[in-house]
This record gives structure tokens, sequence and C-alpha cells, in this order.
């Protein structure tokens, strides 16, 4: 591929809700492009953007592509991104790196989730962006209805620079509000437009006049004078409005059909922003200020990795867009988030799995490096003269957790590594070791992102896990004093052992406390690190249900030692008994961690989402209204809490989301506790017998 200076390059984001017709989109543009000699499709795995064997197999995207078209001597980086909301991470890192985006709305579902969402996005990376009704053709498609779906969502106004020519089987190609011309099919044929269409391409046509006028003083003068402007003016207006974020142009599509192509493409070049065109990217420098970045070749290097993958046959890959400065093959570069010197190797311009050779990459485009050993997603690469840190964006955090335990012996000894590396892969994702449970927790965005999470260890990295639901960390403690005392005695021939110990337990403020208050010399003072050691170990382990005790102040007070046969090891094992009897005699009591939890849903889900979290053991806490949209803040025990995503998912149709963080420690109420208490028995049963 030839090399694209910063004025030639567009890059934009694909984004929507699942099944939109992103991929198959892409497809149309290549194939007309002449890039390809036919189009792929999705039910056959054969399409450029979806390669990877879970996306064939699955028939949806999981990861973002990144598709070069080269159309009128400029290339446009199409950012291929999932709709399922459980891939939100790979749309985010697209958007991040994107000047624009196309957002794709079905003709027939409308206004789904995954649109909103990525809309959301796009508001907060102010992104100027294009809406493509697409897949007109459908039985039932409804330009209007669609159209009015999406204005009611959105306060940024939409003006149509297209209407459909004909719709569902009749639909042949698209009215062009610019030139007032009917374009047939993918947009070569250029005809007159149909008389029936006539008045509302000219009413259309009249408020497009209009919405471009406001993007130029002059213009809007010029109009408010003659009622009119030349077609160049209404372009430089209406580039000027769409830029600002002010309006957004709507367009009308088939990608699947390949029908309204040209016209899109058009669009792209002539109304989006390349790099050059685009806001100023706010760095921080080695002092801590704030420096612009401007996409310039002869600015300082800047290079921001938004994505990384791992590949068994290529190793790992690293994916850049270079803000500023070039990027030259064989060349070493710094980077600064982690303050070593990285040396490239052969760039690549990505186009799907191939890899397309480029000496050279220009500020503003797109580029992967193989085989860099420390760079990771979300660090900076620049000149070690001129460091600079480019921001990187706040990915939601992971509500949904699975235990995951290796398959094999082997795979133990590999699991933390390929655990690692998927959430350097994946912003979303991330595992932590979980002390009270000894668990391995593996968090993503829901069940399909952890599937493909594992699917991927197994594959990627050859380590098979099993998945199994996480214990919930409780705490055991005690409410009251109490006290006893434990004799161990042994004789086995030879030297025995011995130790009696004599303690109080009472709750404390502080995780573990401990005194000595022997006196008289009852026992050693040398033996209290020994007593020490069985407490704490048993503290541990847990008594009740086994899970971790705290809170606990414990006093030995007397005891009993022999001259011969006392030995650390009796004193420990003493110690240890004598402390789960004062425990049991202390009315011990479970903890649960109780989470704050934010739910943001539709209005018209709220009772919906109250009624279930009752069913939850909720105190809610507040409730508001906010753009047509209810808020319910609650106090929830974690335990109801680890299948929620999918509950509220369920219950809202996709549209609801949660955000949850630990407030505290609370008792378990009696009748959950004894639950907790016999499952454990079960569990020590159970495992008494394997052994």
């Amino acid at each position: 591929m030839k090399e694209y200076t910063t004025e030639s390059i567009r890059n934009i984001a694909l984004a929507s809700h699942s099944s939109a017709g992103k991929t198959l989109l892409t497809e149309a543009f290549l194939h007309f492009t002449g890039a390809t000699t036919r189009m792929g499709k999705i039910e056959d795995g054969t399409t450029v953007s979806d390669f990877d064997e879970e996306e064939v197999r699955r028939g949806i995207s999981i990861y973002t592509s990144v598709i070069p078209v080269e159309y009128k001597g400029n290339k446009i980086n199409v950012l291929d991104t999932p709709g399922y909301t459980d891939f939100v991470g790979e749309m985010i890192s697209a958007l991040r790196v994107a000047d624009s985006a196309v957002i794709l709305v079905d003709s027939v579902a409308g206004l789904e989730v995954g649109t909103e969402l990525a809309w959301d996005y796009c508001n907060t990376y102010k992104l100027p962006r294009f809406l493509v009704i697409n897949k007109m053709e459908r039985e039932n498609a409804n330009f209007q209805k669609v159209l009015a779906s999406v204005e009611n969502f959105t306060d940024i106004r939409l003006i149509p620079v297209q209407l459909p020519w004909g719709e569902k089987a009749a639909f042949q190609g698209v009215i062009d509000l610019l030139s007032m011309k009917a374009l047939k099919g993918d947009g070569k044929t250029v005809v007159d437009i149909p008389a029936e269409f006539k008045d509302a391409a000219e009413e259309a046509h009249m408020k497009l006049v209009e919405a471009a006028a406001e993007g130029d003083d002059s213009l809007l003068e010029k109009y408010l004078e003659s009622g009119e402007l030349s077609a160049e003016e209404i372009l430089s207006g209406l580039k000027q409005v769409v830029r600002s974020c002010n309006y957004v142009p709507v367009f009308v599509a088939a990608g699947g059909a390949e029908i309204g192509i040209q016209p899109l493409l058009d669009g792209i070049i002539t109304l989006l922003p390349s790099p050059s065109e685009a806001p100023a990217v706010q760095a921080t420098n080695a002092k801590g200020e704030t420096e612009e970045v401007k996409a310039s070749d002869s600015g300082p290097l800047a290079a921001y990795v938004w994505k990384t993958t791992a590949d068994p046959f290529v190793g790992k890959q690293t994916f850049f867009r270079i803000y500023s400065g070039t990027l030259n093959s064989d060349s070493r570069v710094w980077n600064q988030t982690k303050s070593i010197e990285e040396r490239l190797g052969t760039l690549s311009i990505p186009r799907g799995k191939e890899g397309l050779p480029i000496k050279v990459v220009h500020a503003g485009d797109l580029c992967y490096i193989p085989k860099l050993s420390e760079t990771s997603t979300g660090n900076t690469i620049c000149d070690k003269a001129h460091p600079l840190i480019l921001p990187a964006p706040n990915y939601p955090t992971a509500l949904y957790q699975v235990a995951v335990n290796p398959k094999t012996q082997a795979d133990s000894t590999k699991i933390s590594s390929a655990l690692t590396r998927l959430c350097e892969e994946d912003m979303t994702l991330s595992w932590h070791m979980e002390p009270s449970t000894n668990q391995t927790i593996l968090q993503g965005m829901g069940d399909q992102h952890i599937d493909v999470a594992v699917r991927r260890a197994t594959s990627k990295f050859q380590v098979g896990l099993t998945m199994l639901e996480p214990k919930v960390p409780y705490k055991e403690t005690i409410t009251k004093k109490g006290q006893a005392m434990y004799r161990h005695k042994k004789q086995t021939g030879g030297s025995g052992q011995f130790g009696e110990v004599h303690l109080r337990v009472e709750p404390s403020e502080q995780p573990f406390e401990f005194t000595w208050d022997v006196f008289g010399g009852a026992i050693s003072q040398n033996y209290s690190s020994s007593i020490q050691k069985g407490i704490q170990a048993v503290m541990k382990e847990g008594i009740l249900a086994g899970f971790p005790i705290s809170g606990v102040h414990v006093s030995v007070f007397d005891g009993k030692e022999h001259p011969v046969d006392s030995k650390p090891i009796a004193f420990e094992i003493a110690g240890r008994e004598a402390f789960k009897l004062a425990y049991m005699d202390s009315n011990p009591v479970l903890y649960e961690p109780i989470m704050d939890i934010r739910v943001i849903v539709p209005e018209e889900n709220m009772g919906d989402i109250l009624g279930d979290l009752n069913t939850r053991r909720a105190r809610v806490q507040g409730m508001e209204t906010e753009k047509g949209r209810s808020i319910v803040s609650a106090q929830v025990p974690l335990s109801e809490m680890l299948r929620y995503t999918t509950t509220l998912r369920s219950l809202t149709g996709g549209r609801g989301i949660f955000s949850m963080e630990l407030a505290r420690y609370d008792v378990v109420p009696r009748n959950v506790q004894e639950e907790i208490v016999a499952d454990r028995q079960k569990e020590l049963a159970a495992s008494k017998e394997k052994e």
C-alpha cells in the first residue's frame, strides 16, 4: 500500500448495535473500490473484518478490525467495531483513535441499546458523525420512523442529506439533496429525481440549506437576503456544522445490496475531518504540563497504543495511532509510560488479518508493529528528548465475575501469565486472587465476554480453564466475650507432647489483637509466638463456615507446661484448639460485603427494577430522573448481585446499566447464615469422601 499524508487520511469508526450491518458495509466499501473481487459473507466466515475463529464461529464481531479503503486519492481507515455490549471495550478503544464516526441504524429495528451506547461515547469524545439508516431493502423498512426514533433520543439535530429512493423491495438508490439528483444502485448512475419524490426532496433540500447557512455568519447573511446558496456554499457550511457537532447528516444505504455506497464514501471524504483538521489532542509533558499535539509530520513523535493482540503463529502485535511526527521501520523509540526504549521492526498497515508492509507512517495514520516486548495497550511512544503521555480512555468497570481453575497441573503453572496477557489485550478484563475464598477471579462485561476470554486462553496461550461461580468473600467474627482451655497431650514412646492453654476472646476494632496475661510463670513466654501461630492459622481458615476471621482480641491468661514434653508444636496445637472452643462460645456471626449500586434504566422499566431489587435484600437509598432515564441508588449484599448483569439486560432489553462498589461489611441475617454454614458442611463432607 502506498504512503498517505495526513490530509489524505480519514479515521472512521463504524459503530452501532449488533447486526446493524457494519461488517457488510465494510465489505461493500472494499468491493466498490476494487480492493476485493467479491463481497464476503458473515455466514460463510469470508468477510475481511471478522477473521478470528471465534468471530466466525459465533457470527458476530468480537474485536475491532482496521480496514483501509482507498478512494479518490484518499485512505479511509474504517474501524469496524463490535456491536454486542459485552465487547464495548473494543468500541471505546476504536472511538478513542478515530476522528469521526459512522453510526448505523437498522431500518426496521430503529434505535437499539448498542447504538445508544455508541452515540453516548461519540458525545464523550466530541466526535463528528454520520447517521446511516442501513438495510433499507429489508421488509418493513421505514425511514421516517427510524429517523424519529433517533431524533427522540438525541439533543443534536439530525439533517437528512439523502432520502431513500423507494423502500423495502422497491429500494433502488438514494436521492441526493446536495446535487438534487437521484443516484441508482451503488451511486455511479445519476438520473433526475422521479416525479413522486420531487416535492419531498425540495422540502428536505430547503432544510439542508438552512442548516448549512448556520455554519458561517456570511453564509447566513447571504441566505437571509437571497434565500439561496450555491452548491459549494452549502457544502462549506455543512462541513462547519458537522465538524462542530451541531448537526449530524443522515444517509441511507443497503450495505449488503451495495446500494448508496459511492455517495456515502464521497460524504466521508468531503464532510468528515482528516487528522490535520481534527482538534488537537491534550498530552502531558515531562513537567506534568498540558501540551497540545496537532497531527503534523514535523511535530514531535507521539503515538498511542490502542490495541494489542497475541497470536501463537505471528506473536504479539501492537496497534498504533500516530498523533504527531512520523514512524519509521527499523528505528528506536521511547515508551514514556514504562520508561523503556523499544526497537521497532517492520511497520505494517493492517487490513483485517493481512499486514501490508510500509516504510514510513505519517501523522494521523494507523499501523501495527509485531513482537514489541514491553509495550502494551494504553502506552505512549514518543521521542526520548520530547517525552509525552497521551490520555487513555476511561473504560467501564467490569462487574461480571467468574472463578477460574486450571484444568491440569501443567495449566496451573501458566494460568497467571495467560490471564495477565488477556487483560493486557482487553482493558475491560481484569483478574485477581481473592484471598478470603482462595479463588482466582476473572472479571468481564458479561458471560459472552468471559466465555471468549477463556476460549482465547486455550486457543492462543494453550491454557485450559474451567469456570465456576465465585464464592462471596464473607468474613467471620464474634459478638461477645468467651473463654476456653485446651490440653494437648500425646504419648507415643520416647518424648511426648504436652501443652495446656487457657484463653479469652472478645470483639475488637482491630483485625487481630493478642495479649499475654499469664502471671506467676504458669507457662513460659517463649511459647507465646507458637500459640499465636496456631490461632492465626485458624483465623485464616475460618471456623464457622470456612471464611477468614477478623475483629478478635485474644488474651492468654493461664496454662500448664511439662519440664520434658512441652514443645512449641504442642502449644501451637493447644492454642489453636482453645481458640476454636472460645470462638464458638462467643456467638460467632458472618459478615457480608454490602455494595453501593447505581442502576440507570429507561423510565418504563423502573417498576420491574424496583421489584427485582426488593427480592435481593436491597435498601433503596434514592431515585431520580434524568433525560427519560431513571436512576436508582441502593445498597445490596454482594451475594445477591453475582449475576445481576444478565438479569438487568433481560429486564431492560439491554438498555439498563449499573455500577457497583463496596460500601461496608454487615452481619448476615440468621436464616441466610444457617444456609451458608450448612452448604459449607456439605462441602467438607464431600471433600472427605473424595479423600
